[in-house]
Order: C-alpha cells, then structure tokens, then sequence
C-alpha cells in the first residue's frame, strides 16, 4: 500500500477564538505529527464567506452562519502529512458535535452542530480550492521539519 503526502485547510472558527481553544486545537494535529505550512488570523468578508459556503449559501439557516463565522476573527491553517485531509478528518470527528467520538476535538470541545469549532477540508480536490482561496503562494512554507522522517516507515514512505 502506497501512502501519499497531501495538504489540507482548516479553518478556527470563531467560537475557538472566544472560547481560548486555539492551543489545544494545534497541538492535537502537531501531536499527531502533522507539519503546519501556513496559519493566519483573519476576518472573514460577505464575499469569501458566500465562496467558501456556496453549498449552502440558498439555505435558509446560511444569514445565521454568515454572522456568526463574521462574529470573531478566525485562524487559516494548512497543514501537510501522509494522507493528511482524511487524518485531519478523524481528529475533529463528526460535523454533529453531541455525538461525536471522544478523543476528536469536536467531541471534547464542541456541543453545536454550528458552533463546532473547527472545519477542515474533506477531500483532496476540495483542500487544494479552499488552500487557495485563503492564502496566496506567498504565504505558505516550504521547510525540513526536523523530525519529519521519524513519522513514518521506510513502507508508509514508498
């Protein structure tokens, strides 16, 4: 089996923010041994917000979310890995934060379906859209993480 090292986008919602969870948030995925390659805190604009929700920007409940991710700044992140998106995917566990697994951070962190804390991409070709809708090629790194090589097998590495 052929492992492939990707990129992926989450994004720290606005309750992260005001809740203080921005730490506990990063250190599940650095923990995890991903490899953190952008991060920014930003306010979100009506015209990025209606391009990164365009999938449900015709919903009824969408005005709701609208003003609550514009309620607090939040914090871009790319983070890259082995099969990172469906890594990234497990560690923040299901969008319905009540009956998410413990152990995933929105089933430690989170009690709201809106409210969730946190969103990461959930799939490859979606991650490489929303990377570049936030950050410019500027704005990402290109680096030796020192312990990189540790994280994985000569196998996983094949």
């Amino acid at each position: 089996m052929q492992f492939k090292e990707e990129r992926t986008f989450v994004l720290l919602k606005p309750d992260t923010i005001q809740r203080s969870l921005v730490g506990e948030v990063t250190t599940r995925f650095e923990k995890k041994g991903l490899k953190l390659v952008a991060m920014k805190m930003m306010r979100l604009d009506e015209a990025l917000l209606r391009e990164h929700y365009a999938h449900i920007a015709d919903k009824d409940f969408y005005p709701g979310v609208e003003a609550f991710m514009k309620s607090s700044p939040v914090i871009a992140m790319c983070w890259e890995g082995l099969e990172v998106v469906q890594a990234v995917r497990i560690l923040c566990g299901i969008t319905k934060s009540r009956v998410a697994d413990a152990g995933s951070i929105r089933g430690d962190l989170a009690m709201s379906i809106a409210c969730n804390i946190i969103h990461a991409s959930d799939s490859v070709e979606n991650a490489k859209a929303e990377i570049a809708r936030f950050f410019t090629a500027e704005e990402m790194f290109e680096y030796k993480k020192s312990d990189y090589e540790d994280v994985y097998t000569e196998e996983e590495r094949a």
